[in-house]
Formats: structure tokens, C-alpha cells, sequence
């Protein structure tokens, strides 16, 4: 379990963030990305970076755009520049770095033979689950499909112990959907009906390509359905989801028989290496429900769905009519987006997914210097000194909980740029010969090796939940870290160039965002070792939770279109981390003026800086079909929210743009939301 944010000891003062030596001037603002006619106080947003979205459509490929999204496109440019330069040569030593990746990616960019192929790399498979004809052999498949990262119909992982997080156990969790969640099966609401509608055409097109005819192909698109929506009914929504307690169900081995009898747990947990002991099962209804259709449902049926969810879940590596025909259900339906990608670029992604610390090793030599690790670190704990401070000097929480909340911040892990220690993945056969035997090796390696066989050890506090060359940060609260990757320590949210208003205002509201999960709705759940515990007093904890009612509340007055509006319990977590991140890295930036004068730039003070450079940040355009996805279930709320969110809340944002009482950005006193 981690939060992330797309785009995560104590002293009293705070010394100021280091400043750039070199004799380049300090930039400020962006200033042409403004919108100078929009009035700040009533439309921030525009106000902050309207010119910018106006002549920066996004992409074709793309569903959003921004600063933001821009520099994880660049980070992939700089991808491009590595793996070009490995691939040049087939001489590398087998199993090192390069050899790895450099291949991979050689045999990803070889679109000629891929496509000659057809889905014939599939057809071992494929023929494995047509001649399913009984329980063993439909089970067996299932656990080999589990090896290659298609979890259906369910999940097999490892992860920390809810309540003894020094362990790692075996997780079980609900899966095998085609639809992005639950809801898509069931609501009655047109734009859900006509999803419904356009899935169908979608998967009948899927089984057309490896060879049903009209006929066969849609009455298959009928029994997907049919199953999927059975496993959707008993599956939890995106809201209970976010709730931990609703998914700690630890059981022994004998429970987990008792729970799906029905299933040769035995035998799967052998062939997975997993060791017969307590684990997790997230929902156990599903697992019933997974039992009943073992009863239940026909041979032919579970024939039709796990080859459907094998070239559901491998599309991208078969043939262009495979990748073509899912892009224009999951990437041109569901979110807008006009074109593919290139292919360098998806096989640049497919090499950070797979084998993300041999390139992340690559990409942190050429692009991530010692001395942006030592700077990104500064910042942080400049942040954590602002959050104790604020933590500290709450009245509404008492001095148990305060002393126990001052615990948890004091034993935050900060992890900065890149693992200590890399992966070793030089047991992966890969080579220039396929690209499929590539991804296919490197997802069991992933799974198998990295996951399943972490299970019944002590966890591994090291590990990273995401790769160097990621735009992006998180928080885990199982292991009490906040985590940022190289790629987002770069420009616009951090810049050894900027002053000190920018990067407090950018990547330090994503610091103060991602500190701020271990006292969310979710985070404010597990104690400073990560264990599912209440340590709050039962007053304190009623005060919290008003406090966050008012964020929700908020939210769920924040439409996308007429009609479709923000669900706030769903994105409480992340509005909750973007109102504190921008209060906390406000009062760091105000301990770090007092350290070292900050400049008017541009005929900005310092102060509308930094609010202006959090503006800039999340000045994403996003496409109305990615919004309208978003906010059926994504726990972040949309661009626009997120900026103008937290800071109609703050009276330092009114003060600093002298707003009047009654301007959309200042919320009445009595509406005013505060957490932390």
C-alpha cells in the first residue's frame, strides 16, 4: 500500500534552502505562462498559467498536459538517449546493466518482426487454456497467468504486515476486471451504460484478432461481461477501498481453505513458493464469489474469460492491430487521447516498468548529480521541521495524540533520488530475439522472484516502490517513508536555479503533501512503525474527523461538467496532503526568508511566488474524458481543484493577493478548512 502524488530529525529553526553559487541569476516565476487579465483573487488558475495551457495544447498522445507532465515526457527523452546508446551495441556482457536493457529495448523497437508475429507468442498460452477440462488444469493455468503479472480472477502478492509490519506476508487481492473499477459494471448512469456498450465492442474486437468469427467473438464479449460483472457486484468500491480495515483480513492457511474450499490452495501456494502461513486476504467476499464460479460456472466459460484477460493483459506486446485496437478503447475512449504514443516511448516505459533499477542506474549516472540529492534533502528536512512545528503547536489536538503524532514525524524514513542498493537482475534471459520471451521473462521475474519470494521474510526496508527515472513521489504508510525519485527532482518542481520562493512553492507543497499522508484520513491509522493502530484519543480523534468532513465537503462541491462532481471521501487523502503540503511549505518558506532576504522578482513578492510556482506546478490541461474518469476513480481531484483547493483555505494566499472578502479563493470563515 503506498499514496502517491502524480505528481510524496526535528529542529526549532529552519536554515535556509542552498542557494545556487554560481554566478547564473535566480529565476522566479514563469511569468509568460501567466494570464495577467484574470484576476487572481476569482480565477487563480488562469491567473497562474492560463497563457501557458492556452499555447501548449496538449499532445496527441497524451490525455493532460503541463510543466509538470512535460518534464516526465523529457525524463523519457532522457530514457531515449540511454537506451539508444546501449542498443547501438549487442556486445555487452551478458547479464550486466546494459546487455539487460539494450536488449530489451533492441527487441521492443524491432516493430517489423513484432507485428510479422501476429499473436503467435500467445498461442502456447492460448492453447494451454482451450484444452482446460478440469478444476486442476483451470487452477493451474490461473497460477501461471498469476506469474506474468495477468492477475485474474484474482492477485497474488507480498506485502508488510498490517499489524507487524517487520514482516512480509502473502496478500490475496481482488482482480480481474476489464473495466477500470467496479462501478463501470453496475451504475446506471448513461455515461457508464455507454462504457458498458463500448467494452463490449471492444473485447469482441480483441477475439476477432486471434480468430473468432463475428458471431462467436460477440457471444464471448457476453460471457466476459457476464463474469466480470458477477466478480464486480462482490467487490469493494473505490470509496470503501480507501478505508484500511475494510481490506486487513489476516488468516492462517487453514482459513484461507475454509474461506474458498473450492480452490486447491496447496497446490497453487507450492507452485507460487509462497509459504503456508498467515496472510491477507483484501476482500473475501470476492474470494467466495471466485469459489462460487469455480462451482458454477461451465469450463467453456472460464475458457472464454482467461483468454480474454491473457490478451487483455499482454495487448501492448502482440501485433499493431493488438496495441491498436486496445489504445482505442483504453487510450482514445476512456481518456481522450488522439494518437498512440510513439514507439520508442512506449518501449521506454515498458523498460522502467520492468527493469526500472538497471535504467534508473544508467539514468541517475547521466542526469541525477550527488549535489541535487544533497539539496532535495536539505529541503525535505527544512519541511519536517515546519510540520512539527505545526504539529506542536495544534490546539485542537491533545498532548497524548501530539506526543504520539510527534513520534510517527520524528520516524519518517526520507528516501531521496535512488536505492542504496539496486536490484540485480541479471538472471532475466533476455536477448534481441523476442520481444514478448523478453517482457514475459522480466514479468516473472518480477513477480516471482521479487514479490512472491519476499513472503515469510522480514521486510526489506530498503526496497523502492518506484523507479528512479519516475515523475512522481510517494508515501508508504506500512514503512513510514516518504519516497522521490530523481525524475521529479527536476524542473519546474525542482530547480537549483530557482530562488528558494519557487521551489518551496513547487516541489516543496509536494514534500509537505507527501509528509502530510502519514496524517491523513488512511495515514492517521498507522503509528510510527507502520502498524494498523488506533493511537488517537477518542476526542481527538472526533476533532479529526470533523476536520476532514470539511475537506470533503468541499470537494464534493467541485464539478467537472454539469452533473459530474467530485466525490470528496475519495479524494479526501490527496486534498487533505495538498491543503497541509501548501500550509507547511508556506512556513517553511517564511523560517527560510528570515535565514536569507528572498528578492521581489518580475514585480512579485516573495510570498506570490511561491503561490504562483505551486499554480504553475499542477497547471495540468487535462482532457474532459480523462476528468470524467478521474472523478469516477481517481483519488486525486483534477488540476484546477488542486491549486485553487487548498489556497481559498488560506489566509495567507488572501493577504498576499490583498482578496477581498467574498473572491472565490476566499472561502467564508465559517467554511474555512484547516487539518494540520
Amino acid at each position: 500500500m503506498r499514496y502517491c502524488c502524480l505528481l510524496l530529525l526535528v529542529a526549532t529553526c529552519i536554515p535556509c534552502f542552498a542557494q545556487n553559487t554560481q554566478s547564473t541569476a535566480q529565476h522566479g516565476v514563469y511569468v509568460s505562462d501567466m494570464d495577467r487579465a484574470a484576476d487572481p483573487c476569482n480565477d487563480f488558475f488562469n491567473y497562474a498559467n492560463g497563457t501557458w495551457r492556452k499555447e501548449n495544447p496538449i499532445p496527441a498522445y497524451m490525455d493532460r498536459w503541463s510543466r509538470r507532465w512535460k518534464a516526465g515526457e523529457d525524463a523519457k527523452d532522457q530514457l531515449k538517449v540511454i537506451l539508444e546508446d546501449v542498443s547501438s551495441r549487442t556486445d555487452w556482457r551478458k547479464g550486466s546493466v546494459e546487455q539487460l536493457v539494450g536488449d530489451y529495448y533492441g527487441a521492443c523497437m524491432d516493430e517489423k518482426k513484432v507485428d510479422q508475429l501476429g499473436f503467435t507468442p500467445a498461442m502456447p498460452m492460448l492453447k494451454e487454456i482451450d484444452a482446460i477440462s478440469s478444476q486442476a488444469q483451470l487452477q493451474a493455468v490461473i497460477l501461471k497467468l498469476n506469474e506474468i503479472g495477468v492477475f485474474a480472477p484474482f492477485g497474488t502478492s507480498s506485502e508488510p504486515d498490517y499489524h507487524n509490519p517487520t514482516d512480509t506476508i502473502a496478500q490475496l487481492s481482488a482482480s480481474g476486471l476489464g473495466l477500470p473499477d467496479r462501478d463501470y459494471y453496475l451504475k446506471s448512469e448513461q455515461r457508464f451504460v455507454d462504457a458498458r456498450a463500448k467494452y463490449l465492442v471492444h473485447v469482441a474486437n480483441m477475439f476477432k484478432l486471434i480468430g473468432y468469427d463475428e458471431a462467436t467473438a460477440e457471444a464471448a464479449a457476453q460471457t466476459v461481461f457476464a463474469f466480470e460483472k458477477s466478480l464486480a457486484e462482490n467487490s469493494l468500491d473505490n470509496v470503501a477501498l480507501r478505508d484500511p480495515a475494510n481490506t486487513d483480513h489476516k488468516m492462517s492457511f487453514v482459513d484461507l481453505k475454509k474461506l474458498s474450499p473450492t480452490f486447491d490452495w496447496d497446490r497453487f501456494f507450492a507452485g507460487a513458493g509462497l509459504p503456508r502461513a498467515e496472510m491477507n486476504v483484501d476482500q473475501p467476499k470476492f474470494m467466495q464469489e471466485v469459489d462460487r464460479q469455480l462451482r458454477a460456472t461451465s469450463m467453456a466459460d472460464w475458457r472464454t474469460y482467461l483468454k480474454w484477460q491473457l490478451v487483455h493483459g499482454q495487448a501492448d506486446i502482440l501485433s499493431k492491430p493488438f496495441v491498436d485496437e486496445n489504445f482505442a478503447f483504453y487510450g482514445a475512449y476512456l481518456s481522450g487521447a488522439k494518437e498512440l504514443k510513439p514507439r520508442w516511448k512506449r518501449c521506454a516505459e515498458s523498460a522502467d516498468q520492468l527493469l526500472g533499477e538497471a535504467l534508473g542506474q544508467k539514468y541517475v549516472e547521466k542526469y541525477f548529480p550527488p549535489e541535487a540529492k544533497a539539496r532535495a534533502l536539505e529541503l525535505v528536512n527544512n519541511i519536517l521541521a515546519a510540520m512539527h512545528d505545526t504539529i506542536d503547536g495544534l490546539e485542537w489536538m491533545g498532548p497524548d495524540t501530539k506526543k504520539k503524532a510527534l513520534a510517527k514525524l520524528a520516524a519518517i524514513n526520507v528516501k531521496i533520488g535512488y536505492p542504496d542498493k539496486w536490484k540485480d537482475y541479471s538472471s532475466i534471459p533476455i536477448s534481441r530475439d523476442s520481444f514478448w520471451d523478453n517482457e514475459v521473462a522480466a514479468a516473472k521475474w518480477n513477480v516471482i522472484q521479487d514479490t512472491w519470494a519476499l513472503a515469510g521474510k522480514p521486510t526489506d526496508r530498503s526496497r523502492w516502490g518506484m523507479t528512479p527515472p519516475t515523475s512522481n513521489a510517494y508515501y508508504n504508510p506500512l514503512l513510514n517513508e516518504i519516497v522521490f525519485p530523481a525524475a521529479i527532482l527536476q524542473p519546474p518542481a525542482f530547480d537549483v536555479n530557482a530562488v528558494d520562493a519557487i521551489n518551496y512553492g513547487a516541489i516543496g507543497v509536494v514534500i509537505g503533501h507527501e509528509i502530510s499522508h502519514g496524517f491523513d484520513d488512511q495515514g492517521a491509522k498507522f503509528d510510527a512503525d507502520g502498524r494498523l493502530k488506533d493511537w488517537w484519543t477518542s476526542d481527538d480523534e472526533k476533532r479529526f474527523e470533523s476536520k476532514t468532513m470539511c475537506v470533503a465537503h468541499q470537494f464534493d462541491n467541485y464539478f467537472i461538467e454539469p452533473g459530474i462532481h467530485h466525490n470528496g471521501k475519495l479524494v479526501l487523502g490527496e486534498s487533505i496532503g495538498d491543503l497541509a503540503g501548501a500550509k507547511i511549505a508556506y512556513l517553511a518558506y517564511q523560517k527560510a526568508k528570515q535565514q536569507h532576504p528572498a528578492p521581489t522578482l518580475d514585480g512579485f513578492t516573495p510570498d506570490q511566488q511561491f503561490f504562483i510556482a505551486w499554480g504553475q506546478f499542477r497547471g495540468d490541461e487535462i482532457r474532459p474524458e480523462t476528468q470524467r474518469r478521474m472523478v469516477q476513480g481517481d483519488p486525486h481531484p483534477i488540476a484546477k481543484y488542486r491549486v485553487i483547493g487548498p489556497l481559498s483555505n488560506m489566509p495567507a494566499f488572501a493577504k498576499t493577493f490583498s482578496c477581498k472578502k467574498g473572491s472565490a479563493l476566499v472561502r467564508p470563515e465559517k467554511e474555512r478548512c484547516e487539518v494540520w
